[in-house]
């Protein structure tokens, strides 16, 4: 049991965590699942949002939290203990990465996560691991690939709602046959929003599938046979379906990596 009886609610009743056996998981086995952490490099902390871990653990999976390092063998470690990934939600990256000088709208940047995070997108990558990358995380995935982001978006329309973080923002239209279509089932869903940068040049191998209605791009996919996919939006922190669905694909496709590591 990854969580006491008395966790059975989260924040508002957005989240219910339910006490699950085995068998309610297929065939018991439940794939590790690591996510990326924050660093506070004032305070010396690792953060991570417990939404992210809630959301894994009512998917099947078993998060583990990814502290960022500096060292290239122990990031490999990661890849080994890991069949899946989700890239966390965070700052602005840092546009050295894509060949742009830093304009005057740019974020705060945290060059530790930075290097620690495109070392890990490049070898889950190489390997074909399953990874979701959420927000920043759906950045990072596109820089890792080689692709390029907008510093800071110039649109009439609002990409950083003031509003709940469970509630649904705005629309996003989704590319038919995409694999984000096949798991959320539809061609247009609405998602919250918390962001001023998004992709600009999609990496080598990455396309698009899903859009806002002004035009800027809100999720990325591998045209790879495994599952990459990126999204602009939160769904940890929200409560509809295709918001679970996105974790459940993932954990489904990290658990068809640890049986085949078992066999």
């Amino acid at each position: 049991m990854l969580f006491p009886k008395n966790l059975n609610t989260y924040k508002n009743g957005l989240f219910k965590v339910r006490i699950v056996n085995d068998n309610e998981w297929g065939d018991g086995v439940k794939p590790v699942i690591g996510v990326t952490g924050n660093f506070d490099d004032l305070e010396g902390n690792y953060l991570l949002k417990e939404y992210y871990v809630l959301s894994l653990y009512n998917a099947g999976g078993v998060p583990v939290i990814l502290p960022p390092v500096d060292d290239d063998s122990l990031i490999g470690s990661y890849v080994e203990v890991c069949q899946g990934f989700v890239f966390s939600g965070g700052g602005d990256i840092d546009p050295y990465y894509w060949g742009e000088l830093p304009q005057q709208r740019l974020g705060q940047i945290n060059p530790l996560r930075d290097r620690f995070e495109l070392t890990l997108a490049r070898k889950i990558i190489e390997r074909r691991l399953p990874v979701l990358g959420i927000c920043r995380g759906c950045q990072v995935l596109n820089v890792a690939a080689g692709g390029s982001l907008f510093q800071h978006i110039l649109s009439s329309m609002s990409h950083h709602q003031k509003a709940p973080r469970s509630y649904p923002f705005h629309e996003v239209i989704i590319k038919e046959g995409s694999r984000l279509g096949k798991i959320v089932g539809s061609r247009k869903i609405r998602v919250n929003s918390f962001h001023h940068q998004a992709v600009k040049e999609t990496g080598e191998g990455i396309y698009i599938s899903a859009r806002a209605i002004d035009g800027i791009i809100e999720a990325i996919e591998s045209v790879a046979p495994f599952f990459f996919l990126g999204v602009q939006w939160h769904p940890e922190c929200m409560s509809d379906i295709s918001s679970l669905n996105l974790f459940k694909a993932l954990v489904n496709a990290a658990r068809q990596i640890k049986r085949e590591n078992m066999t």
